[in-house]
């Protein structure tokens, strides 16, 4: 795309225009695993976002991190042919780059392609990232939106890195008193220094909560990089794995129970939860795997059948969780009910799958917020926030 067809700024011919609506930045992508899943919602987002509310400006991130101008074009950006989508496929130039300003004085974006002027793209007067996993949902994007002081929706920099580590997610959660399920931590220095020891204490761990065990990576989502394991036959493939996409990995009790999942949002009174859901055992799956969220999009029960205590409580959990890690805007808390009838909390994702099918947006609907005023809700929060210190 030549400079000259680009967006114009809307702050730059100057008399007597009316005054500018709200510019969102729509960032997605990244450099993660679950790249393709982002964009995917991405495309539900510039499609419920309201055009006579608010100007938006989609940027996709590469995966090899490089920020594009992208084709405000929604019906490229959903799953075709069991295949997710990718930001390569919607940039308007494969070698032009987006930046953001990085003076809290100036909202200025700005585009560039070698062999050419830079281009002002106007001002942004709010980010809304829908990146997953490492590199945007982690705390590293929020870090960058704080130095360039625009607000962005979501939690901030602490939060975020809370949310994407489930060791300190754990340990966070037992500190304010909610319940974990067991599970064990390798670190990449213990599993390069001292292997056997590592795999010892993984034996004692079978040992003493026997099969089954998940073998995950420690900062990942989407289910991605996750082994279920009924013997010690194929663990070196589960570590393999999961090391693939993290260095640090977890291995965890299996806990029996039913999926259920909560949805919290910031109001102006504070957080409050949504409707729960429950996610039924997928029946062509071994758990809840990637496949099955996206691919073959296994239908969640909205609102959970549980009792009104029961919906009462993991309500009140999912508000606790979303208090104890100091989110902002939005979460998704994941939980198990065991045949004991207590919750254990195994996750939260501080942002979720927002894509029409993902269970978040679904259980907000189910409470009376839909999807669009779902979307506004959150840039609406995220414009009336400052960034820094808060």
């Amino acid at each position: 795309m030549s400079a000259d067809n680009l967006p114009q700024s809307p702050d730059s011919p100057a008399s007597e225009q009316p005054p500018r609506k709200p510019r969102v930045a729509v960032v997605f992508g990244g450099r993660s695993s679950e790249h393709g899943i982002s964009v995917v919602t991405a495309g539900a987002v510039l499609s419920a976002i309201d055009r006579t509310k608010y100007e938006v400006l989609p940027i996709g991130i590469t995966q090899d991190g490089r920020w594009a101008l992208t084709a405000d074009d929604p019906a490229r950006m959903a799953i075709t042919e069991r295949r997710t989508p990718n930001v390569d496929d919607l940039a308007e130039s494969r070698e032009g780059g987006v930046v953001l300003p990085l003076d809290p004085a100036s909202r200025e974006v700005v585009y560039s392609e070698p062999g050419s002027v830079p281009k002002a793209l106007g001002e942004v007067d709010v980010v809304f990232p829908v990146l997953h996993g490492p590199y945007g949902e982690d705390g590293t994007l929020q870090g960058l939106l704080e130095l360039s002081g625009v607000p962005y929706v979501g939690s901030g920099v602490l939060a975020s890195a809370v949310g994407q580590d489930k060791e300190y997610m754990k340990r966070v959660f037992t500190s304010f008193g909610l319940k974990v399920g067991p599970y064990l931590v390798v670190r990449p220095r213990e599993w390069e220094s001292d292997e056997a020891g590592a795999r010892k204490r993984i034996a004692e761990f079978a040992g003493e909560h026997g099969w089954p065990l998940f073998v995950k990576p420690a900062r990942a989502g989407s289910s991605i990089g996750i082994t279920k394991l009924d013997s010690f036959e194929g663990l070196d493939e589960a570590i393999t794995e999961a090391r693939r996409h993290d260095p640090k990995f977890l291995v965890e009790a299996g806990i029996r129970g039913r999926e259920i999942e909560c949805g919290v949002l910031e109001f102006e009174d504070g957080p409050r939860a949504s409707v729960p859901a429950e996610i039924p055992p997928p029946q062509e799956h071994a758990y809840y795997d990637f496949e099955a969220k996206y691919i073959d999009s296994t239908p969640g029960i909205v609102p959970a059948p549980l009792t009104p205590e029961e919906t009462a409580e993991v309500r009140r959990l999912a508000v606790d969780a979303f208090e104890a890690a100091s989110c902002e805007g939005l979460v998704r808390a994941d939980f198990f009910l065991t045949e004991d009838g207590e919750f254990v909390i195994n996750e939260i994702n501080t942002l979720p799958g927002f894509t029409p099918i993902s269970m978040y947006p679904k259980m907000w609907e189910a409470s009376g917020v839909p999807y669009g005023e779902l979307v506004d809700r959150l840039v609406q929060a995220a414009l009336g926030r400052s960034t820094g210190l808060r």
